[in-house]
């Protein structure tokens, strides 16, 4: 289902937490989508933080009757229906960026949805501490670096016959044609 801009706010003077059940099934579903679109390959540090990021910001969604839960007062509600429907313009920008197959923006805009939702969450829980998206990718990107370390640690372990790169290319080189460094005096031909 998509929202247009203003059916939150209306929605609103109905059923004053209605952005806190719809916008987590939002993210959820953004959430997703982007997993399935990664899960095939080796994510990047970044792709990896946009999506715990969102992860962190739905773990413990709170029912809307938990105790530390609050009906705002009216005077946020502009506040809180603008959040939603900036995250609905990003969902939209998102499905774009999934259909031209881009993840690194998808994983952007992601970034971007989860910041809506966690600016509605915190309306309605203004107790519960959220992690920020920077502090998120610090240790992500810490974790990325560790993992890529160890697999080429584990590579170089495993064929430790494989040259570096740079050696490997001039190999490779040298071994495309035989005759690329031959003497033109010896009956080889220049390139």
């Amino acid at each position: 289902m998509t929202y247009t801009i203003g059916d939150m706010r209306h929605m609103m003077d109905d059923d004053p937490k209605a952005p806190l059940r719809l916008s987590s099934a939002r993210l959820s579903t953004v959430r997703y989508v982007f997993l399935v679109h990664i899960e095939d390959g080796i994510p990047s540090a970044i792709e990896r933080a946009a999506l715990e990021y969102a992860d962190a910001i739905l773990i413990g969604w709170p029912e809307e009757d938990a105790p530390d839960v609050v009906t705002p007062p009216e005077r946020q509600y502009d506040y809180i229906s603008q959040q939603f429907d900036w995250g609905e313009e990003r969902i939209a920008q998102f499905r774009k960026w999934e259909h031209d197959d881009k993840t690194s923006d998808m994983a952007d805009s992601l970034v971007s949805i989860a910041d809506c939702i966690a600016a509605i969450r915190k309306a309605y829980q203004p107790e519960f501490l959220l992690p920020t998206f920077a502090e998120i990718r610090r240790v992500v990107e810490d974790e990325w670096n560790e993992d890529m370390d160890r697999i080429e640690a584990e590579n170089k372990e495993a064929h430790p016959h494989v040259a570096a790169d740079d050696d490997a290319d001039t190999d490779i080189r040298s071994h495309e044609d035989p005759s690329h460094d031959a003497d033109p005096a010896k009956g080889g031909t220049e390139h």
